[in-house]
């Protein structure tokens, strides 16, 4: 009944955590997907916008080209009226008031003026030329150009494109340059990078890792494969792709329902350690009082029987069955011991092992019923191992009464004393009924049983014997149902032996 009432419980229990994980992801996960939304229509409206942006810095390119155009034909213009000036024939019937008036209202176009070789005049050139050498280097460059215009007498004048269309062409590099840096570099949380019309080579990137940026081919195929790049028509750069990937936040969010179950997972698992650890020290102060209890209480008819042996024995009873008797009463001493033990450092002290286990299994053979067949086999030489007589045999009773137990009373028992690695090995083997997986991993835990009126003490207590006080192991070595049980016992050999 108390195994199935366990076995109900964790079912229920069971079940409750996995409505809990399952309604936790469900709930984050909505939540997720509601702001990946958010995330992903924020991508679409950015991607909007550089489009349209692109549009106006291409039709800022129009306006500015048609300027430039316009400045360039006045610089034309400025040339041409100097040639009709220096062409003109003294008292031929032309006139040059317009062209005079023309040139004298020229208030953005360069001209230098050289007479004999020398600067004569510098006109609307920037002031951060108007050296000696950098003037001289724009003549030279103004005359390879092909504009200087020749007069009588050594005048030379020569003319450059204005300074309007300069500084035009300056204003459109900057526009250029200022928006590509605004899209790849402040696109908030967005990873974006700038590729060349081939989509091969990598212009600009912002917000990639080092590791991703060391094969840019494969990065680019793969945003290519998440996100259509967007097409970038750029004055005097040619065609550019703008690709981008998903926000950091986005992928964040993927996460998020994973990172938040192990979170709760991590608490759940904190909350049931610390409960087990108040539960099995509860159960241990248990044990131990009524350990302790028990002894005392065997104490006082212990006492009592042993003062009844000496009256028979002065009575003249006969010394084999007085014999047999105090053997009784030793065994009911050592049970004493061994309760009064529970809950305090055993004291451990290295003996033979082998001598030990002979002498025990001999005790409980004549005590236990005839159809069960006691097998016994220890090596020659000493093992000498650090134990407790009183627990250590008390771990030999145990596993004894329960191979007993399996057989149904006929049977065969075998106790196996090896030692391999340092390490003694004691088995204890019956033919009985075996027990499947199932109870294979639940035989140790307080309180199970498969009997009916088992407490689930009896291998509880053992395993703590071995584990605990004696720094050793305790395992299910074999099982088979309808062949039998191996229980194994490890223990540490004495290295001072």
């Amino acid at each position: 009944m108390a195994l199935r009432n366990k076995q109900t419980s964790r079912i229920v229990l069971l079940l409750g955590a996995t409505a809990i994980v399952t309604l936790t992801l469900w709930s984050s996960g909505r939540i997720a997907r509601t702001l990946r939304a958010e995330e992903q229509r924020k991508v679409e409206l950015w991607s909007e916008a550089i489009v349209q942006r692109a549009e106006l810095v291409r039709y800022t390119d129009a306006l500015f080209a048609s300027l430039r155009t316009e400045e360039r034909d006045k610089a034309d213009l400025m040339g041409e009226a100097y040639r009709i000036i220096q062409e003109a024939e003294p008292g031929a019937p032309i006139d040059l008031t317009f062209i005079t008036r023309f040139i004298q209202g020229n208030r953005t176009i360069p001209v230098l003026v050289y007479k004999d070789g020398k600067l004569q005049a510098d006109i609307h050139v920037p002031e951060p030329l108007r050296t000696p050498e950098r003037l001289d280097s724009m003549r030279v460059t103004l005359e390879a150009k092909g504009s200087v215009i020749e007069f009588e007498e050594g005048l030379m004048v020569y003319y450059d494109q204005s300074n309007r269309f300069r500084e035009l062409r300056s204003v459109m590099d900057d526009i250029i340059h200022s928006f590509i840096s605004e899209t790849v570099i402040n696109s908030a949380s967005i990873p974006v990078l700038l590729a060349d019309s081939s989509l091969q080579r990598v212009l600009q990137a912002d917000r990639f890792a080092e590791a991703d940026l060391a094969d840019t081919t494969a990065l680019i195929q793969r945003l290519a494969a998440t996100n259509p790049p967007i097409a970038l028509d750029l004055p005097e750069t040619g065609r550019r792709w703008i690709l981008y990937d998903e926000s950091i936040v986005l992928k964040q969010l993927r996460f998020f329902p994973v990172v938040q179950l192990l979170i709760i997972g991590g608490f759940l698992l904190l909350a049931y350690s610390t409960f087990s650890a108040f539960r099995r020290s509860e159960q241990n102060r248990v044990w131990v009082g009524m350990a302790k209890e028990t002894a005392h209480q065997l104490g006082t008819p212990l006492s009592a029987l042993l003062a009844w042996v000496e009256v028979l024995r002065g009575e003249g009873v006969s010394e084999e069955v007085l014999g047999e008797l105090g053997k009784d009463l030793d065994r009911l001493r050592t049970v004493t011991d061994r309760f009064s033990k529970i809950g305090s450092d055993p004291e451990l002290g290295v003996d033979n092992l082998g001598a030990f286990v002979t002498e025990t299994m001999g005790y409980l053979g004549r005590r236990m019923p005839r159809a069960v067949t006691f097998q016994v086999a220890v090596p020659d030489v000493a093992v000498s191992v650090a134990y407790n007589p009183a627990l250590f045999g008390w771990v030999l009773e145990n596993l004894t009464k329960n191979a007993v137990d399996a057989m149904e009373g006929s049977g065969s028992l075998g106790v196996t004393l090896t030692v391999e690695q340092g390490k003694a090995q004691l088995d204890v083997e019956d033919n009985g009924k075996g027990m499947p997986r199932r109870i294979q991993r639940q035989i140790f835990d307080p309180g199970f049983s498969t009997k009916a009126r088992g407490w689930g003490l009896g291998l509880s207590l053992v395993k703590r014997i071995v584990k605990e006080y004696h720094g050793g192991q305790i395992v299910i070595h074999r099982s088979e149902e309808g062949v039998g049980t191996t229980f194994r016992v490890t223990l540490p050999v004495d290295s001072g032996s």
